[in-house]
């Protein structure tokens, strides 16, 4: 199933995307600490996905549909 989102949000997201961020919003960015929460969040998701896809082969299998996937979704 294909969805369709409206073409101003698209381009907005696109926009949005492609932008050219400044040195100082990268900076501040990447200076900005992960939360214990972030950590624990990101940790559980990770946990996950190697229970799900234990092995290598089965991770990039994973990773080529889900990209043929968003692929289909955005032209």
């Amino acid at each position: 199933m294909t969805v369709r989102h409206p073409p101003r949000l698209v381009a907005r997201l696109r926009e949005e995307a492609e932008r050219r961020v400044t040195a100082d919003e990268a900076r501040a960015y990447l200076d900005a600490p992960v939360t214990d929460s972030e950590r624990a969040e990101i940790l559980s998701l990770v946990r996950w996905f190697r229970e799900r896809y234990p092995h290598p082969a089965e991770r990039l299998a994973y990773v080529r549909r889900a990209y043929a996937r968003w692929r289909r979704s955005v032209s």
